[in-house]
């Protein structure tokens, strides 16, 4: 693949809690049940992920990476080897870690009500302000799709290769974000909409994928592409928009 050093240029602005809250939603578990095991292997493979997309990540996923298998670590041990029971709780780095999420997760909520709030503000005037329920969910914000969210999308389309050849063992000159831009600019017309697996359905292998994947981070970057989701973990949409 004549583009493997192509290094994505993509800024993430959600960090490693966003991704663990967004890991958690996807699983439809309350965050006082969370799997250390479950959670640590899906952020590892997104941070994987990451890595073999050359997508370049802050240090802060790196240190919740290590962090998280710790307290695996912690739990795998037998209970003769675990901290007295009068010090478990304020020495777990599991509950730590719960106490982190709960409070960002807060932070989080109000600011999405106070998101709605200012949009509701824009068509008419309260004269009692709303105060914000924070034991309520956060409404989702239909139509916005991040970047965990296409890396979700990606990580399915990778799972048809699971069985199949190894990466390295494919030739690897047969193609290239260059290529995979063209590609994607004749399959979607403007003002076209076309469903994110269907750009993969005639991938014969996983080289083809990457490339075609990043080809269309590409052009996202450059604004000739949208993606957007009806609901929340729904299928994604792509869009080429009207110039």
């Amino acid at each position: 693949m004549e583009d493997k050093d192509y290094k994505v240029k993509l800024e993430i602005f959600e960090g490693p809690l966003d991704l663990l809250l967004y890991l958690i939603k996807k699983d439809e578990i309350d965050i006082y049940d969370v799997s250390i095991g479950r959670i640590t292997k899906q952020y590892l493979d997104y941070i994987n992920t990451f890595k073999m997309l050359n997508i370049e990540v802050a240090s802060e996923f790196i240190v919740m990476a290590a962090n998280l298998m710790y307290i695996k670590s912690r739990e795998l041990l037998p209970q003769i080897q675990q901290p007295p029971e009068e010090d478990a709780d304020e020495e777990d780095p599991r509950w730590e870690l719960i106490r982190q999420l709960v409070e960002y997760k807060k932070f989080k909520d109000v600011a999405s009500f106070l998101g709605t709030q200012e949009v509701k503000a824009d068509e008419f005037f309260a004269t009692t302000p709303e105060l914000p329920d924070l034991s309520a969910p956060a409404p989702d914000v239909v139509g916005q799709v991040g970047i965990f969210d296409l890396i979700r999308a990606f990580q399915k389309v990778l799972k048809r290769f699971e069985n199949t050849t190894d990466i390295r063992e494919i030739v690897s000159d047969r193609y290239s974000v260059a290529d995979k831009i063209e590609h994607l600019l004749e399959a979607i017309p403007m003002g076209g909409r076309v469903r994110f697996d269907s750009l993969f359905s005639t991938a014969a292998s996983r080289v083809e994928v990457i490339v075609t994947f990043l080809a269309m981070l590409e052009l996202m970057k450059l604004n000739h592409l949208m993606v957007e989701q009806e609901q929340m973990l729904g299928d994604i949409v792509v869009i080429r928009p009207m110039k």
